[in-house]
């Protein structure tokens, strides 16, 4: 069912589009000048739009640490886990950058080469910056991002500026030194172990000061913040609103990982995370202050690939030194890889600005339509694997795409939520369908949701899921995401089950 795709607001510069609500993704960079929307175009993790077409990789080069945190267990041999501060090998330099050629080469879609650990990349700043150096010089047409903690940032602000480095990712958990007191029990400063409410203060100080340099140098910066129930819950808006006013570009605001299988200080503690409406409901309190990033996947240090995949295995050492890396030719089919990933984005929103089919196309009653009313949301999951599309079997998928659709005067905004992990319902063969717990996961994992869009659905999981008040809907394999959350809305408002009695009493037209 085609959609009318109206032409959305642009939004302030103070909230973005994360925090506006408006109904398209590629609208959500309008309101930024040309040269901050060439920065993040293409960047997975600074872009929500870019993060259905590009991949990312991340150099695991750094394993020292500068600090301890309580949700955090570093792990350098690990294949089996996905989080921050895992790896499975910790590279050199010169490995990095070889593993680096190989992935651009192999997977043209990568856009942007991270360097987040396993420990602090600032922390280890000889490796982290010759890595940096080597890459700036051997693939050009890369982008490169650090993420830090933050507690050695401003004295390495110039060493960063020098490179081809205009992503950087802090970590800020507070700004108030006695709930960072909660968060870290110690920090490594001026050759000293200094602990409680002082190492908090000191490291906070560093924070904002490096925040403060790196945005006058017109550097972009991303602050993620871990939501931990209890301590720094309802502060985070706070470090919204501080991180926002020194000229932080995004905030993402993460639930804690707390699984005591982990073996963090928080997870044999008993520390719980967030629920997924507890996050959201943190995240739209913050979104007042702050363009809020949503898509976020919380990736091991090693992570190659799209967001929400790994393919890390396919370039362990022992696999590049077989390969014979021609990068000059690979910059030449990135450069149209490229090209057609935006050829295929300008299609997509073409696509949304010019198909359309009005709700008056419904059957009307005879009673008068009374004044469009708002139409109540609806959350929406989706199972892609990139290009902006729905093309993932339901027993194939590993992560959900929630959007949230709701009709609001005479259109339906959609907008993206956060992406939720589930565990393989298929793995192919005779294991099919057989795997139960995995299903019954799954559907707890859905919960709040009203439909369910995937390229296929076998008859088990339909079943399961419409027992469990879940419409499954496997009809729009291949179309853009927005414009089917927005068409299956479309349906679910005509049918009923949104809670309004009559098609004539919803808005009048819809839009992705």
């Amino acid at each position: 069912m085609a959609l009318e795709a109206l032409d959305q607001p642009t939004s302030s510069a103070a909230g973005g589009c994360a925090s506006s609500g408006c109904g398209s993704s590629s609208d959500k960079l309008a309101h930024l000048p040309e040269h901050i929307r060439a920065k993040v175009h293409n960047h997975p993790c600074f872009s929500e739009d870019a993060h259905h077409h590009y991949a990312r990789m991340h150099v695991a080069v750094a394993p020292a640490c500068n600090i301890q945190c309580h949700y955090c267990n570093r792990k350098y041999d690990c294949s089996n886990e996905s989080r921050p501060g895992v790896v499975s090998e910790v590279l050199t330099p010169e490995q990095a950058v070889a593993k680096t050629l190989a992935v651009a080469a192999e997977i043209p879609q990568m856009t942007v080469l991270g360097i987040a650990g396993p420990g602090d990349p600032l922390a280890n700043p000889e490796r982290t910056l010759a890595t940096f150096r080597a890459l700036t010089e051997k693939a050009p047409d890369i982008k490169l991002c650090v993420s830090t903690n933050g507690l050695a940032l401003p004295e390495l602000v110039d060493e960063i500026c020098q490179h081809n480095i205009d992503h950087v990712t802090i970590t800020i958990n507070c700004v108030d030194p006695e709930i960072g007191a909660k968060i870290y029990p110690w920090i490594f400063w001026n050759n000293r172990r200094i602990k409680g409410v002082k190492a908090a203060q000191i490291l906070i100080e560093q924070q904002q000061k490096g925040l403060q340099m790196l945005c006058d140098r017109g550097v972009l910066v991303k602050v993620n913040s871990v939501l931990i129930p209890g301590v720094n819950d309802e502060h985070l808006k706070e470090v919204s609103r501080v991180v926002k006013a020194k000229g932080a570009f995004l905030h993402n605001v993460m639930p804690l990982i707390a699984e005591p299988e982990h073996g963090t200080f928080y997870g044999l503690m008993g520390q719980r995370g967030p629920s997924n409406d507890e996050l959201q409901a943190l995240q739209e309190a913050c979104a007042g202050d702050m363009a809020m990033m949503r898509h976020c996947r919380q990736c091991r240090a090693d992570a190659v690939g799209m967001l929400g995949e790994d393919r890390g295995a396919e370039f362990t050492l022992e696999k590049i030194a077989a390969m014979d890396i021609d990068y000059a030719a690979a910059m030449q089919r990135r450069a149209e890889v490229h090209a057609a990933i935006e050829a295929n984005r300008t299609a997509q929103q073409q696509q949304r600005n010019e198909t359309f089919v009005p709700i008056t196309s419904l059957k009307r009653s005879s009673k008068p339509k009374p004044a469009p009313l708002a139409a109540p949301p609806a959350r929406i999951a989706v199972a892609s694997s990139g290009g902006g599309v729905i093309n993932v079997h339901f027993g194939h998928a590993r992560e959900f795409l929630i959007y949230e659709a709701a009709g609001v005067g005479d259109r339906v905004d959609v907008r993206f939520l956060a992406a939720r992990k589930v565990d393989l319902y298929c793995a192919g063969g005779d294991t099919c369908g057989d795997a139960e717990d995995a299903l019954a996961k799954t559907i707890r994992t859905l919960a709040g949701c009203t439909a369910v869009l995937c390229s296929k659905i076998g008859i088990e999981p339909w079943d399961r899921l419409e027992a469990a008040g879940l419409v499954p809907n496997g009809e729009h394999a291949m179309e853009p995401i927005e414009d089917a959350v927005a068409a299956v809305y479309h349906e679910l408002l005509a049918a009923g089950r949104l809670g309004v009695e009559d098609a004539a009493d919803a808005p009048v037209a819809l839009s992705a």
